[in-house]
C-alpha cells in the first residue's frame, strides 16, 4: 500500500525530497508550483551510444536544451553533479521519481517509421545497464520568481499543464539529431507586463532564460498558427487583454529524439518524462542561479 501524503511529509528530509516521494507514489500530476524554492528538470534517457551526439545537440542549442546533469551509464540512482540530488541519496531513482514517463518505440506505417509513445508511471522494467539519463533545465524553475512579483500564472490557477508547441525555429544539428526545431512553452500576460517578465526570467539561463517570442505576431513568427492546438500539455484559457509569451522548452530534446526515431537512427529504447511532470532536484533556485551566473562569468 502506498503511503499517504501525511505519511510522506513525515518521512521526507526536505521539501524537494517530499516532492520526489509524492511523484514516486503517483500523488502528483503536473509539478508546476511544487516545492517552488527548488530547481526542476526535464528528462531524456538514451542508449549510451548516442550520448555524445546528445551532449553536442544540447551544447549547440543551450536555450531550449540546457543540460543540468546526467546519470552514469547504467546507474539510475545517481546524478552527476552530486549536488543535484544531495539529500537522501540512497532514496533516489530516476526511474521512479518523476510523476509520469514516456517510452518511445516505432512501427511501420505506409512504408515509414511512426513513433508510438507509451505512458508509464515508472521505468523499472525499461531501463538497462546501457542507458544514460540526462536532466534538462525547466521553466518551472522561474515560476515562483514571477508569482513573487505579483504576476499571475494562469495555468496554475486553472489547474492545467502549461501549453507547449513545436515551432519552426530550427535546432542546430548534432550527429543523428537533425531536422527538428524548438519546442516552446507558453504563458499568458498583459502586454504591459512583458518587459517585467523578460527582466525576471533573463537571469535563469539554465531554465531557458527570457522569452524567445511574445504577442500574436510573435506567435506567427515562430510558427504557432493556432494557440488552441497544443503539441504537449493543455490548451490555455486566454483572458481579456492577455497575450501569449513563449520560452524555449526542455521538451525540445524529445522532439529531436522523435525525428531521429522516424529516420530509424536510434536502436534501443528511448525514454523521457511526460511533459509538465518534472523531477524536483535538491538545488535551491537561489543557489543554482548564483552558481550559473558565476560559471558564465556574469556575477558581480
Amino acid at each position: 500500500m502506498s503511503p499517504t501524503r501525511e505519511e510522506i511529509a513525515k518521512l521526507a528530509s526536505s521539501p524537494a525530497h517530499e516532492a520526489r516521494l509524492l511523484c514516486r507514489h503517483n500523488l502528483v500530476d503536473t509539478t508546476s508550483g511544487l516545492a517552488g524554492d527548488y530547481v526542476q528538470a526535464n528528462l531524456v534517457i538514451l542508449p549510451s551510444a548516442y550520448a555524445d551526439d546528445f551532449r553536442m545537440l544540447c551544447a549547440r542549442n543551450p536555450v531550449p536544451c540546457p543540460i543540468l546533469g546526467a546519470t552514469p551509464v547504467g546507474n539510475p540512482k545517481r546524478i552527476i553533479p552530486d549536488a543535484c540530488i544531495s539529500s537522501d541519496k540512497d532514496d533516489f531513482d530516476i526511474r521512479t521519481d518523476f510523476p509520469c514517463y514516456h517510452v518511445f518505440s516505432t512501427i511501420e506505417s505506409d512504408g515509414k517509421k511512426k513513433v508510438i509513445i507509451e505512458k508509464k508511471t515508472n521505468l523499472l522494467n525499461d531501463w538497462t545497464d546501457d542507458h544514460i539519463g540526462f536532466l534538462i533545465g525547466c521553466s518551472f524553475s522561474f515560476e515562483q520568481a514571477l508569482s513573487q512579483r505579483g504576476l499571475r500564472l494562469c495555468h496554475q490557477e486553472d489547474n492545467k499543464v502549461v501549453a507547449m508547441y513545436q515551432t519552426k525555429i530550427p535546432l542546430l544539428p548534432a550527429g543523428i539529431f537533425h531536422g527538428s526545431g524548438f519546442v516552446v512553452s507558453m504563458r499568458t500576460f498583459q502586454p504591459e507586463e512583458v518587459e517585467l517578465v523578460r527582466d525576471i526570467t533573463r537571469p535563469y539561463l539554465a531554465a531557458h532564460g527570457e522569452p524567445v517570442a511574445w504577442g500574436w505576431d510573435g506567435a506567427q513568427s515562430i510558427g504557432v498558427e493556432d494557440i488552441n492546438k497544443v503539441n504537449y500539455g493543455d490548451a490555455q484559457t486566454i483572458r481579456e487583454g492577455e497575450i501569449p509569451v513563449f520560452w524555449g522548452c526542455g521538451v525540445t530534446p524529445q522532439f529531436a529524439v522523435e525525428k531521429a526515431l522516424e529516420r530509424d537512427a536510434i536502436k534501443g529504447t528511448v525514454m523521457s518524462h511526460q511533459p509538465g511532470r518534472m523531477l524536483v532536484t535538491d538545488w535551491k533556485i537561489v543557489d543554482f542561479l548564483k552558481y550559473t551566473q558565476e560559471q558564465l562569468g556574469l556575477s558581480r
